[in-house]
């Protein structure tokens, strides 16, 4: 590729980010967007946005960049989560440590490229990128030296930089433990494989086994039901109704009253529902409570919230083996109450080796499948190779400017497009491993994401032009370290456009929110919509997290062997600085949090860059016949290993648990401030497997006589709904308090389940 192809690429991006910058402070000003750019504070601080015409909402500005700016660390952390500042941390890293890279490699390494070989340059549009490379650099070259001393640099600031940011995130993850009000999920394990027993239920047994071998430190527990749709809806909602109900078998309804007859929603069949009601609390009076109440032990599964009185014995009882059979009894501690992903915890715990084996096959397939499109892209970038393989359009690439477009823009948008189906996929993947929580699932699929864009975007791209040369170089493996010096200087060029395309042009996309505008549109003034104050997005951690470490891999991979990509790197980096504070700020809603998880992704993944940029290094400079610079590239790696295992050892230990000195300072603060007794007690609502079936208030029943209710005709209904007016609080006239549409929500969801239940007793 020619400079001038790269050109073209860079003209193209920066002309789309200015438009898109430029029409996304434009249209934050309207107010119809307003749950679009401002969803988060719309939700959170209750904030609006002034209607009235003002010439100001319809001229660009950049007042927004400022805001992002003054932001501090703190206000990020109160208002998105320590997992946001972790994200900011991690861009913070790359700013410091690329732009040290850049001042020292654009102005020490890349003359040394450029003028490596005693050749005629021409003008410098018209040359080629490779003259740029550490490729243009003649074998036995004295200079190599300096390439080695730049790598030496680099790698040293970067792990110094590593251990500060390591130690800091270790701080806040230590103040967001001690300093956050009482949580629920620090006093509450999650058991699953409960052993079943014929003689006791479900309950039973949980309680009988805490209360034997935790008797000291056990409080209570909640047993997780086995729910699908159309019982979430129906059964748990009605039993709750039905409860309450039955507890006024013994007042009279109103007589003055008429009862309401409609169809069921579901069957079809018309029901008097006062009338059914009574006489099935008639029937069932008498009758002990296995007969007439829903049996709901038949829909428990083996898995429990088990809650203790602090958060020690929560954490010992997590951390040790409950009996002899690791599968039975598996206790770990219980992600927060808005973080638990319901619809897991009642599949068996037996199944979860066999579900990480099968997305773990499942995800490299997948990752291999990918290569296909990946290979006939890299051919976009081999214009030569094009124009053998596909001799129609060797008239069309004979124009200059096509040849531009197709060598250095068209092949990085497709991959794009084609990676725009990874992240879903992989977000399955991760549901099918049967996560307890959301926030796992996401990070499970971040790492999943990050594999995959390592291997397809990185040693794909690298190792193969076609899939036969990369069936090649899988067969002899120890060859890989010579064929990546080889290789990556060559494919530099295309890393820059996949940074100008997707790093630049993916981040103005995101400021802009396209596929929130466009819905947001439709739901208005197409299908005339409801604007849903409840749905805010949550930031995609899974998808931006292993995008900004991969550019991170390739800049350090490219840094000593092909500086030129280091500006437009910065570039990215400090743009998304920018763009994604004023994301995290403005647009999304955090409602769970990992506690700072995905640092250790992070501080894995740089490591293995700076490993993998040194082996590189390390074949280069045995290709160019330096053994001096070979010579001393060993000892760094094994440094950086070094380094890297005393990180494991004195850091991450903090991040896979939580240190005992701390939750039993925090438990003897609680007692000597008198909040146990108030903690213990919010406990019992703490996990709500069913959020949206609370208890409906119900007062006494006051019977009303029929000559008091002769001038007030009460609802008569003959299949059709009278439409409610929004603005009344409609009641029943004997049940104060409780809504009509709600009472008739539920009388519909008893009818229901009687009818089912009959139909059960009669079977």
């Amino acid at each position: 590729m020619k400079i001038s192809a790269l050109l073209t690429s860079a003209g193209i991006n920066i002309g789309l980010c200015v438009l898109f910058l430029s029409l996304y402070s434009v249209l934050r000003k309207q107010p119809a967007n307003v749950r679009v750019y401002f969803g988060r504070r719309i939700a959170e601080e209750n904030e609006r946005l002034r209607g009235a015409f003002i010439l100001e909402r319809f001229v660009p500005s950049t007042g927004w960049i400022v805001k992002a700016l003054q932001c501090t660390e703190e206000e990020i952390l109160a208002a998105a989560g320590l997992d946001a500042v972790v994200f900011n941390r991690i861009l913070v890293f790359s700013i410091r440590i690329f732009s040290l890279a850049a001042l020292l490699c654009v102005f020490g390494i890349l003359p040394l490229n450029y003028f490596g070989k005693d050749i005629k340059h021409v003008r410098i549009p018209s040359e080629s990128l490779d003259i740029f490379t550490i490729g243009n650099v003649e074998v036995k070259s004295r200079w190599l030296w300096v390439h080695c001393v730049a790598l030496y640099i680099v790698c040293g600031v970067a792990c110094i930089l590593l251990y500060i940011e390591y130690k800091h995130i270790a701080r806040l993850r230590l103040l967001h433990l001690t300093s956050a009000t009482p949580n629920p999920s620090h006093f509450t394990i999650l058991v699953r494989g409960i052993p079943k027993t014929a003689k006791e239920s479900c309950s039973d047994v949980v309680d009988n086994f805490f209360t034997k071998y935790h008797s000291s430190s056990y409080l209570f527990h909640q047993v997780v039901y086995k729910v699908g749709k159309v019982q979430k809806i129906m059964v748990t909602g009605a039993q709750k109704a039905y409860t309450k109900f039955k507890h006024f078998t013994d007042e009279t309804v109103d007589q003055g009253c008429r009862t309401i007859t409609y169809r069921c929603c579901l069957c079809g069949t018309s029901s008097n529902s006062f009338k059914l009601l009574n006489t099935e609390c008639e029937q069932n009076r008498g009758k002990t409570g296995n007969e007439s109440s829903l049996k709901l032990d038949d829909e428990e599964c083996t898995a429990a919230f088990v809650f203790f009185k602090t958060r020690y014995a929560a954490l010992v009882a997590s951390e040790i083996l409950q009996t002899s059979n690791p599968m039975k009894w598996v206790a770990n501690l219980a992600p927060e109450p808005e973080d638990v992903y319901w619809s897991n915890l009642w599949l068996p715990y037996k199944q979860l080796w066999i579900r990480h084996i099968v997305t773990l096959i499942g995800s490299i397939v997948f990752m291999f499948v990918f290569v296909i499109p990946v290979t006939f892209i890299q051919g976009l970038s081999q214009l030569e190779l094009l124009q053998q393989r596909l001799p129609f359009l060797r008239g069309i690439l004979k124009k200059k400017y096509m040849t531009q477009l197709v060598t250095g823009y068209l092949p990085s948008v497709i991959l794009q497009i084609f990676l725009y189906m990874v992240a879903p996929i992989m977000m399955r993947f991760s549901t099918v491993e049967l996560p307890t929580s959301h926030s796992e699932r996401k990070r499970s699929a971040c790492c999943k994401v990050l594999y995959f864009t390592v291997w397809n975007i990185f040693f794909v791209n690298v190792l193969s032009g076609t899939i036969l040369s990369q069936l090649n170089v899988l067969s002899s493996p120890k060859d890989i370290p010579i064929q990546l010096a080889r290789a990556v200087p060559g494919q530099a060029t295309f890393f820059i456009t996949y940074v100008l395309t997707s790093g630049w042009a993916s981040l103005s996309s995101e400021l802009m929110q396209l596929f929130g505008l466009i819905w947001n549109f439709i739901r208005k003034y197409v299908l005339r919509m409801r604007e849903d104050t409840e749905f805010v997005p949550s930031f995609p951690y899974h998808t931006e997290v292993p995008k900004v470490l991969l550019f991170g891999l390739l800049g350090f991979t490219c840094s000593v062997l092909a500086p030129l990509i280091l500006p437009f790197l910065l570039v990215y980096f400090f743009l998304g600085y920018v763009v994604y504070r004023n994301q995290l700020l403005n647009v999304y809603r955090t409602r769970y949090d990992t506690g700072g998880l995905y640092w250790p992704i992070a501080h894995n993944t740089v490591i293995f860059s700076l490993v993998l940029t040194q082996v590189i290094c390390l074949g280069v400079f045995g290709l160019k016949e330096s053994p001096v610079a070979a010579g001393f590239t060993i000892p760094l790696i094994i440094l950086t290993l070094l380094f890297n295992q005393y990180c494991r050892n004195r850091l991450l230990p903090l991040f896979r648990t939580f240190p005992a000195q701390d939750l039993i300072d925090m438990d003897r603060e609680d007692e000597r401030s008198g909040r146990t007794d108030e903690i213990h007690h919010r406990l019992h609502s703490a996990y709500c497997q069913f959020p949206d079936t609370e208890d409906v208030p119900l007062e006494k029943i006051k019977i009303i006589g029929e000559d008091e209710e002769q001038g007030s005709s009460s609802g008569e209904s003959t299949g059709k709904e009278t439409r409610e007016d929004p603005k009344r609080d409609l009641s029943h006239p004997t049940l104060k308090g409780l809504p009509v549409s709600r009472l008739r929500h539920a009388v519909k969801s008893i009818t229901f389940l009687i009818r089912l239940q009959k139909r059960g007793l009669s079977e």
